[in-house]
């Protein structure tokens, strides 16, 4: 059995590059597909919030006021994480994040990341978006709760990692799709999926 951890960042912007950081974070762990436990913080890393992304997450700063500081916030996720491989929807976002905001306290960061969004353009090519929104409509997946908030992004993406599973599973007819076969299809390129996965049926996956 396979342990993985969906992480979802809300932050102040794009970018830790610019100066954005971190106000809240997500982690869901999803074993085999069912949620064995979960992990959510707001965090203050005395960063302002600027309006509009204040009307995008609902996240104020007054909230961030009161939240505890970034650093405590941080490092409680990375020890809830573990060693576990990560999961995120767009995980070159989530990925930046999280280190930069572990490397800010002298902490390692080299968990893999698997990315939703990279795998679901390669099964799902003719969906009209490939944003996590989108996705959970079109596949009707569950949805509780305000989009752009932490855990109601996480747990979209964990139902939607479960659902790649299956339907890769179905299509193919691999038993064992874990976060190592992920990673290798998100980089593989949209013409060449067919082939990759006949590789794998080839090798009794």
């Amino acid at each position: 059995m396979q342990t993985v951890a969906v992480l979802d960042f809300e932050t102040t912007g794009l970018s830790p590059n610019l100066g954005d950081r971190a106000t809240e974070i997500a982690v869901i762990l999803l074993r085999d597909g069912e949620i064995v436990d979960r992990y959510q913080s707001l965090m203050n890393a005395g960063r302002r919030i600027p309006s509009d992304v204040v009307a995008l997450t609902g996240i104020t700063n007054e909230m961030i006021a009161s939240a505890p500081p970034v650093s405590q916030v941080m490092k409680e996720a990375a020890a809830f994480v573990g060693n576990h491989p990560v999961v995120a929807h767009n995980a070159g976002f989530d990925k930046r994040f999280w280190q930069a905001e572990l490397g800010m306290l002298g902490m390692a960061a080299e968990h893999a990341f698997a990315c939703t969004m990279l795998v679901a353009r390669r099964i799902y090519p003719h969906a009209r978006s490939h944003r996590l929104s989108s996705l959970a409509d079109m596949l009707r997946l569950p949805q509780t709760g305000r989009a752009h908030r932490a855990m109601v992004d996480a747990e979209i993406a964990s139902h939607l990692w479960c659902r790649l599973q299956r339907d890769i599973g179905a299509t193919y007819g691999l038993r064992h799709i874990d976060h190592g076969l992920m990673s290798r299809l998100q980089t593989t390129s949209k013409a060449k999926v067919a082939t990759f996965f006949g590789s794998l049926a080839a090798d009794g996956r």
